[in-house]
């Protein structure tokens, strides 16, 4: 390991040229990733400048990471950022007796805000932690609106603004709206309710969001629009979303084709699918960025080839739900651009990968109809593609420098020949090293600059028990907690401590 290693600072860019080496580099050429054994980046001021072998400039500082990978930082179109409450619906069914629709008394209660702002803004700073150390350094976060009074607050996305830009994390953000809700009216039937205005109102905070923080943090921070789901969705909503992300020039995100709940409440709603319904309405084009597609039918998914939609993929939290995207090499040779998203805890990119790769073999019912690199693909070039950034994802001169070095001396991988197919197939997020974002060391052995993730677990485990706490008056027939969500196996206490 190089003794330059030592100059760098957490949270700094480094000054001057930085060369970093490692066992394998991933570079890039003709629009397509390529390995270079032992190569070379060099970068400065957040710019790649080098990629290849024997850089003949000078530098500041070399730095050798050994037997690792040095790759394009991963890209989450769907990073969760508020405290993962799908593990709850894990082994806990049915979802309606378990607290994860708004039942009718809670609704008449009055739904309020289940965490106070410091804890959302804590929230925010935890889970961007995690992603960086998992190696992701570009993130459209994504959370549940079901603990919240409506929509989520400027407040809480100044926050994040500030905590991407104190972290180091390159994001996409504003805060999610929506004009409807969920609302179950007795055992199994659930409904949908809406108020328009409200819709409206947060879609206008959203804007003047992305106004204000578009650009800050040296650039880390840009705009998306985030309507929250489609069934929660009305039609005028949509298209002033559609309008307001063309005028702005940024994306829009919209859940769809993704469950039965949703897939059964828009027919019912509109007499088709989510996807033709848009597409009658002229809202499908490359500005939609649409996770997860699990339910999409052969119709969605020609659509979404037609007007250019992406696709996020996020196998982990979809397959632990008992559905996956049939398939995922279907939808390549469809054309469709699929990026990746990671949905859930932990916030692990390459376990995603796998996941992936799993079950895309398992409907194809054959192994070679696509490859681990496929899925990296998918993780860097596809995330970067649904964009509309071509300087993110890749690792070639005057692309961001943006990089992630993985391990490949980790005890828990096996000896292989490709280093793609081994982090695919037997790494995880924690062999991570290093992270640079922009050129800035972001993380490095595991370490942050700006928060103790030690520490904050302890502080996320509290503000879970409490939102857990809360579950019986937002649950049918209000049950205790110990009802909600049984053990896995009877608990034993010592009674005699």
């Amino acid at each position: 390991m190089s003794k330059d290693l030592a100059s760098l600072t957490l949270g700094r860019r480094p000054e001057g040229r930085t060369l970093v080496t490692a066992t394998w580099v991933v570079g890039h050429k003709d629009g397509n990733h390529r390995l270079l054994q032992n190569g070379e980046v060099v970068f400065e001021n957040g710019e790649i400048l080098f990629v290849g072998h024997r850089f003949a400039g000078e530098v500041a500082r070399r730095i050798d990471f050994g037997n690792a990978l040095i790759s394009p930082g991963l890209i989450d179109l769907d990073a969760l950022s508020d405290l993962d409450t799908t593990i709850l619906g894990i082994d806990n069914h049915p979802g309606w007796t378990k607290g994860r629709v708004w039942p009718r008394s809670y609704v008449d209660a009055g739904p309020y805000e289940m965490y106070s702002q410091d804890e959302l803004a804590f929230q925010k700073r935890f889970a961007f932690g995690q992603l960086l150390l998992n190696g992701i350094t570009t993130a459209a976060p994504i959370a549940s609106l079901f603990y919240r009074e409506w929509g989520e607050t400027i407040g809480e996305f100044d926050a994040a603004a500030d905590a991407a830009g104190e972290l180091g994390l390159r994001v996409y953000l504003s805060p999610a709206y929506r004009s409807g809700g969920m609302v179950l009216e007795s055992p199994g039937q659930i409904v949908p309710i809406f108020d328009e205005e409200r819709g409206v109102q947060g879609l206008n905070d959203a804007i003047a969001y992305i106004e204000r923080q578009h650009g800050r943090h040296g650039d880390l921070v840009r705009g998306v629009l985030a309507p929250d789901r489609v069934e929660t969705s009305t039609l005028g909503l949509l298209q002033r979303t559609d309008a307001a992300a063309r005028d702005l020039g940024v994306k829009f995100r919209l859940h769809m084709a993704q469950g039965a709940m949703e897939v059964d409440t828009v027919r019912m709603l509109h007499g088709s699918t989510a996807p033709v319904w848009l597409a009658k309405a002229g809202l499908l084009s490359d500005r939609l960025i649409a996770p997860h597609a699990t339910n999409a039918t052969e119709e969605d998914l020609a659509l979404y080839a037609e007007n250019g939609v992406s696709i996020v993929h996020c196998p982990l939290v979809s397959g632990r739900g008992g559905s996956t995207l049939n398939s995922f090499s279907a939808c390549r040779k469809r054309g469709i651009n699929i990026a990746m998203g990671t949905d859930t805890a932990p916030a692990d990119m390459l376990m995603n990968l796998l996941v992936g790769l799993i079950t895309c073999r398992a409907n194809d019912r054959a192994p070679d109809q696509v490859r681990s690199a496929d899925f990296y693909d998918a993780a860097t070039l596809g995330g970067a593609r649904a964009l509309g950034r071509a300087d993110l994802g890749h690792l070639s001169p005057g692309a961001r420098a943006d990089i992630a070095v993985f391990d490949l001396d980790d005890t828990i991988m096996a000896p292989s020949i490709d280093p793609i197919t081994t982090l695919v197939t037997g790494g995880s997020g924690k062999v991570t090293r290093a992270v640079f974002v922009d050129g800035r060391v972001s993380m490095l052995d595991r370490k942050l600059a700006g928060i103790d993730m030690e520490k904050a677990r302890v502080q996320a485990q509290a503000q879970y028990d409490g939102l857990i706490a809360k579950y019986p008056e937002r649950s049918w027939n209000n049950p205790p907690v110990s009802e909600i969500f049984s053990p896995s196996y009877p608990i034993e206490v010592d009674t005699h401590g």
